[in-house]
């Protein structure tokens, strides 16, 4: 995958959780509550970060915001 496919991938993640959210009027803080994880970690996670625990935490997100 290419450094920009990677960027567009990640930029697109970020915009569906931030949208998710704001439909909820629900916060980062908040939902770093929900998920009983520390907020740079779930903000690192909703930046697209390719690691196992922020896909981990990813899929989490997605379950709590509903994102299909």
């Amino acid at each position: 995958m290419t450094e920009e496919a990677m960027v567009a991938g990640a930029k697109a993640i970020k915009s569906k959780i931030k949208v998710a959210l704001i439909e909820r009027d629900m916060t980062q803080v908040e939902l770093s509550n929900l998920l009983n994880e520390n907020q740079q970690v779930v903000n690192r996670a909703i930046a697209g970060d390719p690691t196992p625990k922020s896909l981990s935490i990813r899929k989490r997100i997605y379950k709590i915001l509903d994102i299909k």
